[in-house]
């Protein structure tokens, strides 16, 4: 039915409950301006008339981001001076678009993978020309096999490189590009880390729920997202497509195929 490979997810589930979202506020404000009409005190009506003009304004500045998405995602090209008012729109609506989704009975994670297609389609259609270090992939402790007792979220150079995870692989990423790599434990260290290394760009590996709350938390830095594989359940030997990690940095270091 839905299916949870973020390459298969339509981006139109997102734009479609942001749409639903506007349609359900101009609701509301048709619903005011009728009871403004009704035989209301003058205060009440002032009152209301207050609150129509301002959720009126608010739907306006929503609707013109929105419409710059929708347009950045059909043509797959930037609109410049849209960018800052396309991310608030988006940041705005996200939480409406999963409480719409509860209704609808759409799992949150089909929303939010479909959050993070957007948001990486979004980033593909600005140009960026980076250098190396101004680049961080930060992965999850997932990654590594479980029963490993070289841990690499205190320093990622603890990997032994065995090859029985990816964390091997995504050094060997890391040091042919020459980009940085780290590893951690949660949201709360995962921003540590991009306070603390100061990046332009990150590539970003997790689940539906880290990603998006990550893209959310770091904006307006450019976060591409890429979900992680978990052949044995959540938070335990997942992996990574290694291919979608290195386009990602092919993309922000501007190198074309």
């Amino acid at each position: 039915m839905y299916k949870q490979n973020g390459e298969t997810v339509k981006k139109r589930v997102f734009i479609g409950l942001l749409s639903f979202s506007i349609l359900l506020i101009i609701g509301m404000i048709f619903s005011g301006v009728l009871i403004y009409y009704n035989r209301f005190g003058n205060w009440y009506r002032y009152i209301l008339l207050a609150v129509i003009i301002l959720l009126s304004l608010f739907i306006l500045i929503v609707s013109i981001g929105l419409a710059g998405v929708v347009m950045t995602l059909w043509h797959v090209k930037t609109f410049f001076g849209l960018e800052k008012l396309m991310n608030t729109s988006l940041n705005i609506l996200f939480p409406l678009a999963l409480t719409l989704g509860k209704v609808f009975h759409i799992p949150k994670d089909i929303i939010k993978s479909s959050y993070i297609e957007v948001n990486n389609k979004l980033l593909q259609s600005r140009n960026y020309d980076l250098t190396p270090n101004d680049i961080l992939i930060l992965a999850p402790h997932c990654l590594q096999k479980w029963d490993c007792p070289y841990k690499v979220t205190t320093d990622v150079s603890n990997c032994r490189h065995c090859g029985r995870c990816d964390i091997d692989k995504l050094l060997k990423i890391s040091s042919d590009y020459g980009v940085n790599l780290t590893v951690v434990t949660g949201g709360t260290l995962a921003r540590k880390k991009v306070m603390d290394i100061k990046p332009k760009a990150v590539v970003a590996i997790a689940c539906e729920r880290d990603l998006t709350e990550g893209i959310l938390d770091t904006n307006p830095l450019p976060v591409m997202g890429v979900l992680n594989i978990r052949p044995e359940g959540p938070c335990k030997n997942t992996k990574v497509d290694l291919e979608k990690v290195s386009k990602a940095i092919e993309f922000f270091l501007n190198r074309k195929e």
